[in-house]
């Protein structure tokens, strides 16, 4: 039998949070990364969730934590190497002065509010174990964006607000219920196109469970599909001209470079199926009834052959509670994404505007775009510039522009070098115009 979560449930799992007061242990003393080593001490440590994490200090500590939820998710059992590489990543905090302090979260997949916990839990081990910060930012990256946003909301409506302010780059902040419909389009329009995910010969499953349960495929397994379809992975004089027309069509119809199909594939492969088996009770979050396709050589062969599936509204009422923004964030919110990202698209951004607008916090939010196609880091002038205009904000209260910061970031080339690539009249269009509504 499945057990679904009565809609009750969902609703109070909207309410707002708080954890207990930390009773956690201390941190120990810990390596640095090589590029740190000189100018910061670190602490690493475990919370009684199983969560690993790490902390660096700068020597010349200006007195401003950044608190970092990761990107991702990744799947299976967290590891502490994973705070490591994201420490790695965004060194130019911990040059730039401030203390730095992320989690592994206590579990992989497409958990946002329990992320969302344990990054407040690591705020609670720095100020009982480590110092105590004039200011605290929430930094979410990618995923970790809408984890931040979620934890703002969750830890922010009492008297006693923990963060200062939030920080979201390159965010997923569309909600889940929204964000991954297109790769559920990539999935249907893939099979339709090649029918080798899964195999002919192979068990059939609706795609929207990503795979069944007991599935012992790979990822290699999965590339040696799509390079046999599609010539992935291989230079284009090397592909067929069949491989090639194929790829075009995906490219076309679901909007996403070549490069990105893979990953976006392996998501909506592995992915999808943590978030049915682990977080929908087994039932089906996402749905492409009534979708029009456009792009192919053939739209009307295309829409009458692709798989369809209906959306249970179970299911997205419970994804939607864990994973859907609310925008009750009652500080301020600066974000900033790469125009060209393939990865989230910025028309992302445009979702999470409406969704303050709703929340009535609109006047909180503050959002840049870079002329970049990176996802998982812009430049290193870029970071200390929003950070610099964001805490300003808390504290003069001076509200940043969009024309302020990219004027601003050239003074920050001369100490982290170039890398300005603001565009303060860019404003994105709406995730409708790039994933078909429905």
């Amino acid at each position: 039998m499945r057990a679904a979560l009565p809609l009750a449930a969902v609703a109070l799992l909207g309410a707002c949070a708080q954890l207990p007061p930390s009773n956690e242990a201390a941190p120990t003393a810990s390596a640095c990364p090589a590029s740190l080593a000189p100018i910061a001490r670190c602490l690493t440590g475990r919370d009684s969730f199983g969560a690993h994490y790490l902390i660096a200090m700068p020597t010349d500590w200006n007195g401003t934590l950044v608190l970092h939820a990761h990107g991702g998710p990744a799947l299976g059992e967290p590891k502490p190497e994973r705070s490591v590489e994201d420490l790695q990543r965004w060194a130019i905090m911990v040059k730039a002065g401030y203390a730095w302090a992320g989690s592994t979260f206590r579990q992989g997949g497409v958990a946002v509010r329990a992320a969302a916990e344990d990054t407040e839990r690591l705020r609670q081990v720095f100020i009982t174990h480590v110092a105590s910060p004039k200011r605290t930012v929430l930094h979410g990256q990618s995923w970790g964006a809408s984890v931040a946003a979620q934890g703002a909301e969750m830890f922010s409506q009492g008297p006693q607000r923990p963060y200062d302010a939030v920080l979201l780059t390159s965010g997923v902040l569309a909600g889940g219920t929204r964000a991954y419909n297109f790769r559920l389009d990539l999935r249907v329009v893939y099979q339709y196109l090649c029918n080798n995910h899964p195999r002919p010969d192979e068990p059939a499953y609706p795609l929207w469970m990503g795979l069944p349960p007991d599935s012992t495929l790979t990822p290699a397994q999965l590339g040696q599909r799509t390079r046999e379809c599609l010539g992935l992975g291989l230079p284009a004089a090397q592909r067929s001209a069949e491989q090639q027309r194929k790829l075009d069509t995906v490219v076309k119809v679901i909007g996403i470079p070549a490069s990105s199909v893979q990953g976006h594939l392996n998501w909506a492969t592995w992915h999808f199926q943590d978030v049915v088996q682990r977080r929908t009770s087994g039932l089906n979050p996402f749905g492409n009834a009534g979708v029009r396709y456009a792009g192919s050589a053939d739209d009307a062969a295309l829409n009458a052959g692709v798989l369809r599936y209906a959306a249970d509204p179970q299911a997205v009422a419970q994804f939607g509670a864990d994973t859907d923004p609310g925008g009750r964030i009652p500080v301020p919110v600066l974000t900033v994404h790469g125009i060209k990202d393939a990865t989230a698209f910025v028309e992302m951004d445009h979702s999470f505007r409406l969704t303050m607008e709703r929340a009535g916090t609109a006047d909180h939010l503050v959002q840049t775009f870079t002329d970049d196609s990176e996802h998982s880091y812009l430049s290193d002038p870029a970071y200390p510039t929003l950070m610099s205009a964001l805490l300003r904000w808390v504290e003069q209260g001076v509200k940043p522009t969009p024309q302020g910061i990219a004027r601003d970031c050239r003074g920050f080339e001369a100490k982290f070098g170039q890398g300005c690539r603001f565009v303060p009249d860019f404003a994105p269009a709406s995730l409708e115009s790039k994933v078909p509504a429905r």
